[in-house]
């Protein structure tokens, strides 16, 4: 019968292989063969230990990397020592101790990494300082050789948690995920609480911490001071006006561009930033923000901040751009007036913000119009009072695209102290080319080369503008319309051509902040007593137009045709009328149908 390779071993050892097994007890560790224990030794006798590596390997009876498994270090010790022992034997192991030493952190470097350690520099630093590895110094540090700095020293400080640890707490919450002020909560369910003072504390590696650096300058631009102005205060609770604005903001600034984009960041980390345990969760925000909107008072904010931002730059209003921004609507659950979007280059449900930018092209206010009102009707009763009021007796310039154009109102607002910068409208004759010089103009905040020309023309009964005009490459002539007689020709086309700014802005404004975002699908009423365009008054318009331009043409026709009559052949009008059959009954027959369509 076949005899196992160890029959007789006590408990608890274990094998190394079918030659040997270790046993370790009462802090002694024991080497045994087939038959008995042949090697003993105290598990801290580092001699020992290194001599049975050497004997057991040197006799083959165990590999290195068997031995060094069971022992729990590394196979190039155990190799090492088997290789000093086949060639120096049992004395070598002895010498060899306490020969060797630090090849690479020598005293001096020692010293000197030291130093620099207390000094807090980085660890590359003091690694190329020394010459040695940045493994190196981490080694040494790891054995306790080098002492690292401690950052933190006081008591106070030694408590800071790490962001996985304030996640775990906040998850932890049996009041809910980041709910740690109990108490402020408690007495805000029973309408005890005005609102929960903000609480700042020290705390690490805070995700969100760099939009705190913004707060100086919400503060300086009025927001909070102006919304208390107006609303005064929020109902009872634990999230005010302040929590609320300050989240907001902050939401902006971080990219969350709508409230249910809060579910995928951590309310405890975002909490710290506005000083409070936790941000309000996305019905709460949702809430605070209707009870907003109920007060009606947004129009009063926003002509609030506009007062303060004027009055602290009120030379950035002198120059005023003005464009509308059409946001569609792609929903089924309210019907909306139709209105032409030019980026999709279609006629479809919208609506539509009219924006005034500074000469900065920063937004100094806005205003949703009812019905897709024209930008005319806009800029006459709504944006021109507007601008006085934050101007004062100061002259304002707006600038504008031809959808605007109107000399009759240009005449009306140049005498309420308003001058206009803006395209003329319709067709007309080109200049001659002898008649352009080149200029140079900043536009866009850089100076480019136009050549440009200019004259005063006569745009309605004894009213003058002045027009400005640049040649393109392509032959093509621009042309610009202004009230203004004392600017340089320059910087009526620096100004105009800058308008596209505020088309960048807003294309900025969809793709970083979701411009065209609705944040809510609540209506509200639009005003029964406003005045309106008759669809069918507007179509009855564009006839009359169309057949008004139909006349003039068989006018001039007929006209060009009297001019031309030989008076030896025709002398006189009846046979003139007779050689030309048709025309005057084609003219009178249009003029009777006009009048028709006018007295309808």
């Amino acid at each position: 019968m076949l005899q196992r390779s160890m029959p007789l071993l006590p408990e608890g050892a274990k094998a190394v292989n079918s030659n040997i097994a270790i046993f370790r007890s009462q802090g002694e560790i024991s080497f045994f063969n087939a038959s008995c224990a042949i090697f003993k030794c105290s598990e801290d006798d580092h001699y020992g230990i290194r001599l049975a590596q050497g004997v057991l390997c040197a006799a083959n009876a165990v590999r290195p990397a068997q031995l060094a498994r069971a022992l729990g270090v590394n196979r190039s010790t155990v190799s090492r020592n088997k290789a000093i022992y086949e060639h120096g034997g049992a004395q070598g192991l002895i010498t060899d101790i306490g020969k060797r030493r630090a090849y690479k952190l020598e005293a001096e470097k020692i010293k000197t990494a030291q130093s620099l350690l207390g000094k807090g520099l980085a660890l590359r630093k003091i690694a190329e300082t020394v010459e040695v590895t940045e493994g190196c110094i981490r080694y040494a540090i790891k054995k306790g050789t080098l002492v690292r700095k401690s950052a933190v020293t006081s008591t106070e400080n030694a408590n800071h948690k790490s962001a996985s640890q304030r996640c775990f707490e906040d998850c932890q919450s049996p009041a809910g995920i980041g709910v740690k002020r109990e108490t402020e909560r408690v007495l805000a369910a029973v309408g005890k609480l005005t609102e929960a003072a903000p609480v700042f504390a020290a705390n690490e590696s805070v995700r969100y911490a760099g939009v705190l650096l913004a707060l100086p300058v919400l503060i300086q631009v009025g927001l909070l001071d102006a919304a208390q102005k107006v609303y005064g205060r929020l109902r009872n609770g634990f999230y005010g006006l302040q929590a609320i604005l300050l989240t907001l903001a902050f939401m902006a600034l971080l990219r969350i561009k709508s409230p249910e984009q809060l579910k995928d960041k951590s309310p405890g980390e975002l909490g710290i930033i506005v000083g409070l345990d936790r941000v309000p969760e996305v019905k709460t925000l949702r809430r605070k923000l209707k009870e907003m909107g109920l007060c009606g008072k947004a129009a009063e904010l926003m002509a609030e901040l506009s007062q303060r931002w004027c009055d602290q730059n009120l030379e950035a209003i002198g120059f005023v751009y003005i464009d509308g921004h059409v946001r569609p609507y792609h929903g089924r659950k309210h019907r909306l007036p139709k209105t032409h979007v030019a980026r999709r280059r279609l006629c479809m449900p919208a609506t539509t913000d009219v924006w005034v930018n500074d000469a900065n092209s920063e937004p100094l206010f806005l205003i949703t119009t009812e019905a897709n009102d024209s930008l005319l009707s806009i800029i006459e009763t709504e944006v021109i009072p507007h601008m006085k009021e934050l101007a004062g007796d100061k002259r304002v310039t707006i600038i504008f695209d031809r959808e605007g154009w109107s000399p009759k109102s240009f005449a009306r607002w140049f005498e309420n102290g308003v001058d206009v910068i803006t395209y003329r409208k319709g067709q007309y004759e080109p200049w001659a080319e002898d008649g352009f010089i080149e200029t140079r103009c900043p536009a866009g905040g850089q100076p480019v080369i136009y050549r440009l020309g200019e004259r005063s023309i006569m745009v309605s009964k004894n009213f003058w503008m002045r027009e400005v005009r640049r040649l393109c490459a392509s032959g093509h002539q621009t042309s610009v319309m202004t009230t203004r007689q004392d600017l340089p020709a320059a910087q009526i086309a620096g100004r105009m051509f800058s308008r596209w700014t505020q088309e960048n802005f807003f294309k900025y404004m969809r793709q970083e902040y979701n411009l065209d975002h609705l944040i809510t699908y609540d209506v509200e009423a639009a005003d029964g007593d406003r005045l309106a365009p008759c669809p069918v008054y507007k179509e009855k318009i564009k006839q009359i137009a169309r057949m008004k331009a139909e006349l003039e043409v068989l006018q001039k026709d007929y006209g060009q045709r009297a001019l031309k009559n030989k008076d030896a052949e025709r002398p006189t009008m009846r046979g003139f009328n007779i050689a030309n059959a048709g025309y005057k009954k084609k003219v009178r027959l249009l003029q009777q149908q006009i009048e028709k369509a006018k007295a309808e």
